[in-house]
C-alpha cells in the first residue's frame, strides 16, 4: 500500500507524542481547533465561520501547493491532526492515511467529516470514455480492483452547495455555542455558490457547443456532469501519467476536426505539450489552449494574495464561456 512507511512512522511518533496526555484543542487553546486537507474544504470552512474567524484556529494540510494525490502527512501534520476539535477532508483515494490518523487522535471527541461519505451516491466512479489513455495498474495476487471514485467534489457547485450544510453541522456539533451564526453564514454562502450555478447553466444553456476536449488529465466530471456537457480527454482526473500515446493523440485530434472545436483545454498545472501536439495533428493547427483551474493544488500563499473559491470558480466561468462560444 502506498504511503504505508510514512503512516507507520507518523503512527509512532504520535504516539510518542502524545502518551499519557490528554489534549483537546478546543479547551486547551481555547480556540474551536480545525483542519481541512485542501483548499476548497479550507474556503468553505471559514465562509462558514464568517465573523467568528477570531475564535477559531484553521489548518490548511496541503498549504505548499502540493497536489492532493502525491501528498504524504508529514508526522507534523499527523499532530495536528491528532488534537483537532474538527477534521474535514475528501476521502477519496488519495486519503487512504486518514485512518491511521484518526486511530491515533488523542482528541476522542473530535468531529470528523469525510466528504465522500457526506455526497453518498452523488459521487462518481472515475470514467473511462473512448480514446482516453488506460493507466496500468497491476493487481495483487490476481484481486479485483477496487472502484476507483472521482475525488474531485469541489468542481460541482452543487455539491459545494451540499457539503457547506454538512459542515455547518460539524462546526455546530464541536462548537454549540456559535451554532445560529454557523448555520446563518451558510445560508449565505450557499446562496452566492447557488448564484453561480445558476449562471453556469445560463451559459452552457446559450452555448452553440457542447463539448469539452481536454489535452490533459481530466478532474471536471462532477462539473460537466452537473451542466449536461460532452468531454473526451487523455487522462481520467487522477492518473499519474504525463505522455500520452499517439493513438490517444490521434483520437482526440481527429474528435477536434470532426466536432470543429476551436479550444483545446488544460488544467492549471499543464506543461501544455500534449495539447500542442493534438492542435498540431488537427487540419486547422490554430486552436487556441484554454486552461480551467482543478483547484487541487492551490498553496496558501495563493490564497493570502486573494484566490478563494468562488473567485477561481467565476474564473472557470469565463474559461468556459470562451471554450463553448
Amino acid at each position: 500500500m502506498k504511503k504505508v512507511l510514512s503512516i507507520l512512522l507518523c503512527g509512532v511518533l504520535i504516539a510518542a507524542a502524545f502518551a499519557g496526555c490528554s489534549v483537546n484543542g478546543k479547551t486547551e487553546n481555547k480556540k474551536l481547533s480545525i483542519v481541512c486537507t485542501v483548499f476548497p474544504i479550507y474556503d468553505w470552512v471559514n465562509n462558514v465561520l464568517g465573523d467568528t474567524k477570531d475564535s477559531a484556529e484553521v489548518t490548511l494540510l496541503l498549504d505548499s501547493g502540493a497536489d492532493l494525490h502525491s501528498y504524504q502527512p508529514t508526522a507534523d501534520d499527523m499532530i495536528k491532526i491528532s488534537g483537532c476539535d474538527v477534521f474535514i477532508y475528501v476521502g477519496g483515494e488519495s486519503d487512504e492515511w486518514v485512518e491511521n490518523a484518526l486511530e491515533n487522535a488523542s482528541n476522542k471527541e473530535m468531529q470528523a467529516l469525510n466528504l465522500m461519505d457526506a455526497l453518498g451516491d452523488k459521487t462518481k466512479e472515475e470514467e473511462i470514455i473512448e480514446g482516453m489513455q488506460v493507466e496500468e495498474e497491476e493487481s495483487e495476487d490476481g484481486e479485483e480492483e477496487e472502484t476507483e471514485y472521482d475525488e474531485h467534489i469541489w468542481l460541482s457547485l452543487k455539491n459545494a452547495s451540499f457539503l457547506t450544510d454538512k459542515i455547518a453541522e460539524a462546526l455546530s456539533d464541536a462548537d454549540a455555542q456559535n451554532k445560529d451564526k454557523y448555520l446563518a453564514n451558510a445560508k449565505s454562502f450557499k446562496k452566492s455558490v447557488d448564484e453561480l450555478d445558476a449562471e453556469y447553466q445560463k451559459v452552457v444553456d446559450s452555448s452553440k457547443t457542447k463539448t469539452l476536449l481536454f489535452g490533459d488529465r481530466f478532474p471536471f466530471r462532477y462539473m460537466v456532469d452537473d451542466y449536461g456537457l460532452n468531454y473526451y480527454a487523455a487522462f481520467v482526473g487522477c492518473s499519474a501519467e504525463t505522455e500520452a500515446s499517439f493513438e490517444t493523440i490521434t483520437f482526440l485530434a481527429n474528435k477536434v476536426d470532426e466536432l470543429g472545436l476551436t479550444k483545446v483545454m488544460v488544467i492549471e498545472s499543464s506543461d501544455k505539450k500534449i495539447a500542442n501536439t493534438i492542435i498540431e495533428n488537427t487540419k486547422a493547427k490554430n486552436q487556441q489552449v484554454l486552461t480551467l483551474d482543478s483547484m487541487q493544488s492551490t498553496a496558501l500563499s495563493e490564497i493570502k494574495s486573494g484566490t478563494t473559491y468562488l473567485g477561481t470558480m467565476k474564473n472557470n466561468l469565463a474559461v468556459l464561456t470562451e471554450a463553448l462560444s
